[in-house]
């Protein structure tokens, strides 16, 4: 059990080494990337749902 302890304990030293060698986003870069994102998953969405409209009317088509 305590060896348990002694690799936890190791295991949160390393974390916090590689933490600080992190480079970290400006505030400016942050902002971009997250439009980007946001812009992404905006026309994703978009393009799902035309699919979705385009296949549910071909379907109701045949169906009908």
């Amino acid at each position: 059990m305590a060896s348990g302890v002694k690799n936890t304990g190791k295991f949160l030293r390393d974390v916090g080494r590689e933490m600080k060698r992190v480079t970290w986003p400006t505030r400016k870069e942050l902002i971009k990337y997250t439009g980007v994102v946001l812009a992404t998953v905006f026309f994703i969405s978009i393009f799902f749902a035309v699919v979705d409209l385009g296949l549910s009317t071909l379907v109701r088509t045949f169906l009908d």
